[in-house]
């Protein structure tokens, strides 16, 4: 279930047919930000507040083979990162993580995720408030949806251990991921001092 609600459908931004301008290569890796990627990864889309500091998380992690930030979760076709900055898109701010499972495994991703940023918050993390920075788990197979709901359960127990919040985590399957614009790419590789607003709870999670 999302987070994201409008007063009705008319509230909604129209978005576009045709897809926004984006890069074509990871400035770091060389490797294409579009698929086809290669045979036997697989990818999963997260969302954990601003995309700058979540995308280069990622694309550290031995394993890892691409990252491209978009968008996700909402309603409008091809949004732009002001439109979505409206609240009126209903997409949250995510990163595609695409993974050599044979070199890291869902399990050690979803630690990340889980222990980096704080998904009990709702609609926002930290001084990051709206509905696009609301953490979620878009899965791309069966197998990662049953994994991400057992991590989230996992999770929320040494949450409460911890006197911590509920997760308010979204996870449900991938319908569309949009590419942010060209600048938003790697971010963080182009502009080092720039804005990363990942903070996590200091609870580990007892998963991987």
């Amino acid at each position: 279930m999302s987070l994201f609600s409008s007063s009705s459908t008319s509230r909604v931004l129209p978005g576009r047919d045709t897809p926004i301008e984006t890069s074509d290569v990871h400035s770091i890796s060389g490797h294409s930000l579009h698929p086809p990627f290669p045979e036997g990864h697989e990818e999963i889309v997260l969302g954990m507040g601003c995309f700058w500091g979540v995308e280069r998380l990622f694309w550290q992690l031995p394993g890892v083979y691409v990252t491209a930030a978009g968008y996700a979760g909402g309603e409008t076709p091809n949004p732009t990162y002001d439109e979505t900055c409206t609240g009126r898109t209903g997409h949250t701010e995510a990163v595609r993580v695409v993974y050599d499972p044979k070199q890291v495994d869902l399990e050690s991703l979803l630690q990340v995720f889980w222990e980096q940023h704080d998904p009990t918050q709702g609609n926002r993390q930290g001084n990051d408030i709206g509905s696009q920075y609301r953490s979620a788990i878009f899965t791309t197979n069966e197998a990662q949806q049953a994994a991400a709901e057992q991590s989230a359960s996992a999770f929320q127990q040494a949450l409460d251990k911890a006197g911590k919040g509920q997760i308010t985590t979204e996870i449900k399957p991938l319908e569309a991921f949009y590419y942010a614009e060209a600048y938003h790419q790697q971010y963080l590789d182009k502009n080092p001092n720039g804005y990363c607003g990942l903070k996590g709870t200091g609870v580990t999670c007892p998963i991987g």
